[in-house]
């Protein structure tokens, strides 16, 4: 297992659910990507994207305008 970070600030979606998609699919399972965004949308469009792909949300923070979430490769 390995830890990854996607800097995916700044973006709106859809594009961090489609970064975080093109960066799973460099990552094998069990790894654990922690994406940090600023669009408050990833709190609801990641997960489900992780619910529907086999993947498992670890934990979710928000804070100072940043919304991070903690995934697991499935």
């Amino acid at each position: 297992m390995s830890e990854h970070v996607l800097n995916a600030r700044r973006l709106l979606c859809p594009l961090p659910v489609i970064r975080t998609q093109d960066k799973v699919k460099t990552l094998v399972t069990g790894d654990v990507l922690t994406v940090e965004c600023t669009d408050p949308g990833v709190m609801q469009d990641i997960p489900a994207w992780c619910r529907i792909n086999g993947h498992k949300v670890l934990d979710t923070r928000t804070g100072d305008g940043e919304y991070v979430i903690v995934l697991e490769v499935g």
